[in-house]
């Protein structure tokens, strides 16, 4: 791998607490429904963007994931964006064809815009003026091995310098975000497939 890029932070969401970096650092009531434990996220970082008020769930998921790995630094415009999920933007999806399907309703453009999964890329392009590559894959797992290729030819070509990437994922089951930073600073692990899937798996059993 490409030997000055590091795994710089992680951070996960999942039954209402945020994880990073191992330690839980913001957590809500568990009988909180997910839009409000995201409003309650959005909150505690003190953050001013109304924006996020009109995005979909998942947006907001990887919004608010992105926002703690950002909180103590300014992301460069040469960050790419590389995400995983098994189901798409299916809840979403599914909220779109309900809205339709009722003979009275009226099809909503503000559900409609969010039925991709790569709106969630825009929005963090967007938020944080990124200007480099971004990709959302469909797969069944979470897959290290995958990332870590897809990261290695985006640094080996100088297609970027630095990268988010991670699983962003939500369906009726629930909701589970693994996010993690990789940049070129001295302190981080190193990036292998092997870190960045015991990172996953640490955090997932501390969730």
């Amino acid at each position: 791998m490409h030997k000055n890029h590091q795994i710089s932070a992680s951070v996960i969401l999942r039954n209402h607490q945020v994880i990073f970096n191992g330690k839980v650092i913001f957590e809500t009531a568990e009988d909180l429904e997910l839009p409000a434990f995201l409003k309650a996220c959005y909150q505690d970082l003190e953050i001013d963007y109304p924006k996020f008020y009109k995005m979909d769930l998942l947006s907001k998921l990887g919004f608010i994931a992105s926002e703690y790995l950002a909180k103590d630094r300014q992301l460069n415009s040469e960050t790419a964006l590389i995400l995983q999920n098994s189901a798409g933007s299916l809840e979403t999806d599914l909220n779109y064809q309900a809205s339709i399907s009722d003979e009275n309703a009226f099809a909503s453009p503000s559900v409609f815009v969010y039925t991709l999964p790569n709106i969630v890329l825009g929005e963090l392009s967007i938020r944080h003026q990124l200007q480099t590559e971004n990709a959302f894959f469909i797969s069944e797992k979470f897959d290290a091995s995958f990332l870590i290729v897809y990261l290695q030819n985006l640094f080996s070509t100088n297609k970027a310098n630095a990268a988010i990437c991670g699983w962003l994922d939500l369906d009726k089951e629930g909701y589970h975000v693994f996010l993690s930073l990789i940049t070129q600073d001295e302190k981080g692990k190193a990036l292998t497939a092997e870190n960045l899937k015991e990172n996953y798996e640490q955090f997932k059993t501390r969730a």
